[in-house]
């Protein structure tokens, strides 16, 4: 890659996003910082030298206007950091009809990714490499894919743990097929899902057992935003990845430990077409 790089980063208003913003900026790399609050996007965007751009995850048409607009605001994106989303402890359906945990986790990426590829390519196609990054959870682990039902309609909500973890386990079948689609295209680009750790910072903040252990901790049960970033940051940088693309990260360790459906070769393919319908794009 060469030594400035067009780096769009999701949910980079705050937290690891953020830290992960910063850092690219500091190298020299022109950042897309994209949030959902707008007040909080322009200020880390002004702090960094970066560019805002806001849109809310949980509306399909906001994505496809954010697509829009980086698309047309660079003519090659070198890497995309999927690291929008989080923890929805009350279930909530989104305005276009979805479980809010599993469309600004899963869905929204994915739509977002799926319409940037073309500026991915000719990133890709002019340096050799190109990158989707996207943040999983260890919390893959207990998540389960229905495709009859990815919304989860008809389990227990539980305080939205197992649709965040079922989201999650969502991105690695993501990650996976776009690393073989890609592959199989020729088309230079690389796909990682990695597990930043547990972080503390705005995640879960709605959550009675993440507000509990934050009390009782003392805000120290988990990891800093600057810790957290680093495996992002890792993955995202121009240095070889020590593993094939379409691994999981458990933080910095390659081919971490997933759910016995993420290795499900019919069921990554069948989730990027089922995917694809729901968002309104070709599969």
């Amino acid at each position: 890659m060469s030594a400035q790089r067009v780096v769009v980063i999701t949910g980079a208003s705050s937290g690891i996003g953020a830290v992960a913003a910063a850092h690219f900026a500091e190298r020299g790399d022109a950042v897309a910082v994209v949030g959902r609050n707008r007040e909080r996007t322009r200020e880390v965007a002004e702090r960094i030298g970066g560019r805002p751009f806001v849109a809310d995850f949980a509306r399909f048409a906001e994505v496809r206007t954010l697509a829009a607009e980086l698309l047309g605001a660079y003519d090659r994106i070198d890497v995309l950091l999927n690291n929008a989303g989080g923890l929805v402890s009350t279930r909530t359906v989104t305005p276009d009809g979805h479980s809010a945990t599993l469309q600004n986790n899963y869905l929204s990426p994915y739509l977002l990714t799926r319409m940037l590829l073309p500026r991915l390519e000719q990133a890709a196609a002019a340096e050799g490499d190109a990158r989707v990054v996207s943040t999983s959870s260890v919390a893959n682990r207990f998540g389960h894919i229905d495709l009859a039902d990815l919304d989860g309609a008809g389990r227990p909500w539980r305080g939205g743990w197992r649709a965040y973890g079922s989201a999650k386990l969502a991105v690695v079948l993501f990650t996976r097929e776009l690393a073989r689609r890609t592959a199989e295209a020729g088309a230079g680009i690389e796909a990682y899902s990695v597990h930043p750790g547990a972080v503390v910072t705005r995640f879960g903040s709605g959550s009675p057992l993440i507000r509990f252990g934050t009390a009782v901790s003392r805000g120290r049960w988990g990891v800093t935003p600057e810790v957290g970033a680093a495996p992002l940051i890792a993955l995202a940088s121009p240095v070889p990845v020590p593993a094939a693309s379409g691994a999981y990260f458990d933080r910095l360790r390659p081919n971490g430990p997933v759910a016995k459906q993420a290795s499900d070769i019919a069921l990554q393919g069948a989730l990027w077409e089922t995917t694809a319908r729901l968002v309104g794009l070709e599969p």
